[in-house]
């Protein structure tokens, strides 16, 4: 199995495709696609002279080709780690969204042999800086008499865009093991040769692999089946639910017991800018509008060759999924198959440059709902997809961000687990759509829970049989209190104080920052959608 610790064409060329055989020579020679296409790409002259081939025609890229895809020359910043500072709590693991910061625990002697072979005093010293002595993994085993291990952090300097979303994570969490430092003519070759050491050391340890710690899944070699490469926008929210999401299939079920079947959206753009992707588990894409039909066919393939036990999961946006294409997923609800659907809700068609969708909220500023003297903004009301989908029969629902971790990781296997049909809707900032800073979107779902704009919930047919019991709203601040209120402040946060941290809402807001009264409307909604679910979950 191909991880980031050890990527190269042989081991790439042993990856499974669908049907669970290797990849057809006769479509494409995975050697051949490094050595020649990719390794164009790289150096420019492939789109000027490569001719195209019978991979390009039958659409096939091989997996895990991001890895060799270099974006070190787009920022003029990284993050600098600074182990004094850190803490093991892998936030800022889990938050990139480009798989390029990267976490290890290594045990003390093997540490100390692989930096004596370093010949360099320079760059053995800048190795052992990226080392840190945790409670969580130092202290703690060695209280108990067990073997310690020293906790590192390492950027790929290929694969970071400089979106300081690790940074704000960490600094959010109070440790400030992580800033931004302008990258000098010394630096890219440094944090080269940083990330090749890291990968010359031996995995994470199953001791230091707490089950019981959601977030320590990201330290095993078998979660990392997104290896970066994809060309999605700096600090993307929809390419952190990604890594996230299979993090935790891999973990659990293993790469070869995986198949995405993807919505045209964001995903499948900067999923497959030829020659790279950045998935290890095989994915096809779809229309934009028939995701969980065409996920249908495959399931009832998959069963008819004996593979029930499978994870096969639609993904899309919700443009995709709760506009043009929900008859395609109600459909699929009520088949009752089973099959897993992942919404990327950005409340925007992203892919098309912000248009409006059933999934919108009321107010915001986007295409076919631009505001103007006539129409202030998207005037109907958001369509929730959580409250439509529980109404199908035996079917898994769940509402999650991955800034809540823990949340995020139990409704992904929940979902895995349940016999039947079963919905994660995750909100995933879009920076460019929904106007805020690269470094935000851990931060803006965070934000969006709290101000009820968009509750976390868990729908759980197993539970029991009333909707009081199958329905959890745990993880939402204050669950039986209309809004949220900062007990060291008392500043109550509710959708107003949501809608003007985000660009899209900013003329709704007159010039003393008065809320408009079709914002008041949006508030009132995200409201009533609140106190629904309250009623449905027994909490009102």
């Amino acid at each position: 199995m191909v991880t980031t610790n050890e990527i190269d064409v042989a081991s790439i060329s042993k990856t499974k495709n669908g049907s669970g055989e290797g990849l057809d020579a006769t479509i494409v020679d995975v050697n051949d696609f490094f050595d020649r296409i990719v390794q164009g790409y790289n150096d420019g002259s492939g789109e000027l002279h490569l001719p195209a081939d019978v991979g390009v025609a039958r659409s096939v890229i091989p997996a895990g080709t991001g890895a060799a895809r270099d974006f070190s020359y787009i920022a003029p910043e990284i993050p600098e780690y600074i182990e004094s500072s850190c803490t093991g709590c892998m936030s800022c693991v889990n938050q990139c969204p480009d798989t390029a910061i990267l976490g290890k625990v290594v045990k003390v002697d093997v540490l100390d042999n692989a930096l004596a072979a370093l010949t360099d005093e320079a760059e053995r010293g800048f190795m052992a800086n990226q080392f840190a002595e945790t409670n969580k993994f130092f202290n703690v085993p060695k209280k108990r008499k067990k073997e310690p291990g020293k906790f590192g952090i390492f950027i790929d300097p290929t694969k970071c865009k400089g979106c300081a979303e690790c940074v704000e994570a960490c600094a959010d969490l109070g440790y400030n093991a992580l800033k931004m430092i302008q990258k000098e003519d010394k630096t890219v070759p440094i944090y080269e040769k940083s990330i090749n050491f890291f990968r010359s050391l031996p995995a994470t340890p199953d001791e230091f692999i707490n089950d019981r710690i959601a977030v320590d899944m990201m330290l095993a070699e078998q979660s990392m089946l997104y290896v970066g490469g994809a060309g999605s926008c700096a600090g993307c929210g929809e390419a952190t639910v990604i890594r996230m999401w299979l993090a935790a299939l891999g973990y659990v079920y293993g790469a070869d017991n995986i198949g995405i079947a993807a919505s045209t959206g964001c995903n499948t753009v900067y999923g497959s800018t030829y020659p790279y992707n950045p998935y290890i588990v095989p994915w096809s894409n779809s229309l934009f509008e028939n995701g969980p039909a065409f996920a249908m066919g495959i399931r009832m393939k998959w069963d008819q060759q004996g593979w029930e036990d499978k994870q096969l999961w639609v993904m899309g946006g919700d443009g995709a999924m709760l506009d043009i294409g929900f008859q395609s997923l109600s459909r699929m609800l009520s088949s009752g198959m089973n099959i897993k659907v992942l919404i990327l809700d950005t409340q925007v068609y992203s892919n098309t440059g912000g248009q409006t969708s059933t999934g919108s909220f009321t107010g915001q500023d986007s295409k076919m709902y631009s505001y103007g003297k006539e129409k202030p903004g998207k005037t109907e009301m958001r369509k929730e997809i959580g409250r439509i989908a529980m109404m199908h029969p035996n079917t898994y629902v769940s509402q999650t961000v991955a800034s809540i971790p823990n949340h995020f990781y139990k409704c992904i296997l929940d979902a895995a687990s349940f016999d039947g049909p079963a919905i994660v809707n995750t909100f995933t900032t879009c920076q460019p759509e929904h106007g805020v800073a690269d470094d935000m979107a851990r931060h803006q779902a965070k934000l969006a829970v709290d101000s009820r704009a968009f509750p976390v919930f868990v729908y759980d047919p197993r539970k029991g049989d009333t909707i009081k019991e199958r329905l959890s709203l745990q993880g939402n601040p204050a669950a039986k209190e209309d809004w949220y209120t900062i007990p060291k402040t008392g500043e109550t946060i509710d959708f107003i104080t949501f809608a003007r941290s985000e660009g899209r809402f900013a003329k709704q807001f007159d010039r003393e920052g008065n809320p408009s009264e079709t914002l008041m409307d949006s508030q009132a909604d995200r409201l009533a959608n609140w106190r629904m679910l309250q009623e449905m979950a027994g909490v009102r």
